[in-house]
């Protein structure tokens, strides 16, 4: 269909993306960031810094590795709502204690791969329902992935979880405390990672390059060419040798600056989490991630059928092995309690007949000695 020519004057269709952003404006939006990673790489740290605020309550140092105990990797949401500029943004914080921290780390990834797959499976419930007005997306937007800066390469563990990740949902490689590296080594570990998401087959976000502002398109590659990105997180205010107040570290050997695009990449990943890509990490989630879910789900069960459970959660395998545990413990209790009083039953039984096997004894012999006082005396026993 060819399209029609309208007057120069036109017809008010150009005003649509006009009302498109009135609409969008007074809806505003939900965005989900899931931070992965170990305990201590600074996760809480650099999301309070990201939006300038406290948003996630520090962990009491004395009490970081209590849940250790446990052997389970847990998930924490913490939702707020952020204005800026009469534009809400539903913002959820998912973060995942636990994750590598035990000698043992085999199938600490299902829980947070679950967490992803349960909130798609949630979504396309809900789309199946009559009523979808109020429907509630948690779909995780963007993972952030903390990578300890041991100037090596991945560890198997994180090769694991970034593969099963990389499918899941927008994932970004985040090198964490970059001040704890050396420029130079900071490069090559650098270098190292991505040659290792490279081998691996390992699936990383790409935001889109090309823009018709070659400013934009500039930007984009720079962003892309710092992947994957190191940051430094801080909320303290610091004073810089030549007097200017920064966000940052400071150290006997100068200060570290959360901002300085030569000490860290933190502005170019706050760059492209919000102030750029945003909009494309939610539409590659609705598009592709979600889309993905979706279509391998329904090609393999009917509609409306419930998800089948695929592997247990270790935390539940754990607490019902341990209840299981607690149960036998239990059993074994009643049983030898049981067995303690079935001999004592069996002790006072034998000593019972026994006691009775001797008074009819003494009865016999008591019988036998009056028959035979009797037969002397000439008299006979009535029986």
């Amino acid at each position: 269909m060819s399209p029609v020519t309208v007057s120069s004057s036109g017809i008010g269709v150009a005003h649509l993306p006009n009302q498109r952003h009135k609409i969008v404006t007074n809806k505003g939006c939900n965005f989900t960031i899931m931070v992965c990673g170990e305990s201590g790489l600074g996760k809480t740290t650099y999301i309070n810094t990201l939006f300038t605020t406290t948003l996630k309550q520090y962990k009491d140092q004395a009490q970081r590795h209590a849940k250790q105990l446990d052997r389970t990797v847990e998930i924490e949401i913490t939702k707020t709502e952020i204005e800026e500029k009469m534009f809400k943004v539903k913002l959820s914080i998912v973060d995942t204690p636990g994750f590598g921290d035990y000698v043992n780390s085999h199938n600490s990834w299902i829980p947070i791969s679950e967490f992803i797959d349960d909130q798609h499976e949630s979504f396309m419930r809900q789309e199946q329902q009559p009523d979808r007005q109020t429907k509630i997306d948690m779909r995780v937007h963007v993972c952030l992935y903390f990578i300890r800066p041991t100037g090596h390469s991945l560890k198997p563990l994180d090769i694991e979880m970034m593969k099963r990740l990389g499918s899941r949902v927008n994932l970004i490689p985040v090198v964490a405390k970059a001040d704890t590296l050396t420029p130079k080594d900071l490069i090559e570990f650098k270098q190292r990672v991505l040659q290792s998401i490279e081998d691996n087959h390992i699936k990383v976000y790409s935001c889109p390059i090309e823009s018709e502002d070659e400013d934009v398109t500039q930007t984009n590659k720079d962003i892309m060419a710092s992947m994957p990105f190191s940051i430094i997180g801080s909320t303290q205010d610091v004073q810089t040798p030549d007097g200017r107040t920064v966000k940052g570290r400071a150290y006997s050997w100068g200060v570290a600056e959360v901002e300085n695009e030569s000490h860290c990449d933190f502005k170019k990943l706050r760059h492209l989490l919000i102030r750029s890509h945003m909009h494309d990490l939610i539409d590659t989630t609705e598009s592709v991630h979600y889309e993905n879910y979706r279509l391998n789900e329904m090609a393999t069960r009917k509609f409306g059928e419930s998800k089948s459970v695929k592997a247990e959660n270790p935390k539940h395998r754990e607490k019902e092995e341990s209840l299981r545990k607690e149960f036998t413990e239990q059993v074994k209790k009643e049983e030898n309690r049981f067995r303690q009083w079935e001999t004592q039953l069996v002790s006072e039984r034998d000593r019972l007949n026994k006691d009775l096997e001797s008074r009819h004894a003494q009865i016999k012999a008591l019988e036998t000695e009056l028959e035979a006082l009797y037969h002397r005396n000439g008299g006979t026993i009535r029986r």
